[in-house]
């Protein structure tokens, strides 16, 4: 750095929720790297960081081409990339065994995609301090279905079926399927065969046999794919906990907190 001509290339490691890594630089040419090769198939541009002295998140953004076989827009709509572990560095391209110098290191934020590119935005380790943390007074439940809060055991509300058709990979529709209306709306379908093998998505809506999901599969859905599928829970008290899953006792929410009156001529509404 204290040269007149630098040779410095920057470089940035991926590490997935699932434990794939991947490596990528800003150099026109592939850089072997303590032993990884950092590939120049998806060449990017990284914004300036943001920092400060407020223990505020630092954010930085890197804008790069759908070019490398590793970043694909399917796979980022899918989640592949959500929570990503990010190091972005810096090393000399001509005498790697100068080291390196760690210009940030975080996890993925929002990543978005256009045609032919993608942006993706580097929250700082401070990012972890920045949640709000507490209960919230809600006439609705806070827990999950199955979780360590609702203690609820799964196994007698998931089920398995095979994809007899699709239409959009948002509406599924399986004709064997028997349960009654809603009795999935806001449960879980998690494929475990075809494109979309081990991907999961909220179920939006259920009627006798067909699903509609929150938000279309990233890949296509066809029939034969088959499927497992949790019951919905709408966290509602009398109606979900108490009724359908027989788990009152364990209901995470306040029922009977006095909601909003509405007044008319002549009383409460």
């Amino acid at each position: 750095m204290a040269g007149g001509t630098t040779t410095l290339a920057t470089c940035w490691k991926a590490t997935l929720t699932n434990g794939t890594v991947y490596a990528a630089t800003s150099l026109d040419t592939d850089i072997v790297f303590s032993g990884r090769t950092y590939q120049a198939a998806s060449s990017y541009k990284a914004s300036n960081v943001d920092s400060s002295n407020e223990l505020n998140p630092d954010n930085l953004e890197l804008d790069g081409y759908l070019s490398a076989s590793f970043i694909t827009d399917a796979d980022i709509q899918a989640g592949l990339w959500d929570y990503a572990a990010i190091e972005l560095l810096e090393i000399n391209y001509l005498d790697t065994s100068m080291g390196r110098n760690l210009i940030r290191s975080g996890t993925l934020g929002q990543v978005k995609t256009g045609r032919q590119t993608f942006t993706a935005e580097l929250r700082g380790l401070m990012q972890a301090y920045s949640r709000v943390i507490g209960r919230l007074t809600t006439q609705n439940c806070t827990a999950d279905l199955g979780d360590a809060r609702c203690t609820n055991a799964l196994g007698p509300f998931t089920f398995t079926g095979t994809v007899t058709s699709s239409t959009g990979n948002r509406v599924v529709s399986d004709s064997g399927r028997t349960q009654a209306n809603d009795y999935f709306t806001g449960g879980k379908i998690t494929f475990t065969s075809g494109p979309n093998i081990g991907l999961s998505m909220e179920v939006q809506t259920y009627s006798v046999g067909v699903f509609t999901l929150a938000l279309a599969m990233p890949y296509t859905v066809s029939a034969g794919d088959t499927y497992l599928v949790i019951a919905g829970c709408t966290k509602r008290f009398a109606e979900d906990c108490v009724a359908k899953f027989a788990n009152g006792v364990n209901f995470r929410g306040f029922p009977h907190v006095p909601g909003v009156s509405i007044w008319k001529a002549g009383g409460v509404v």
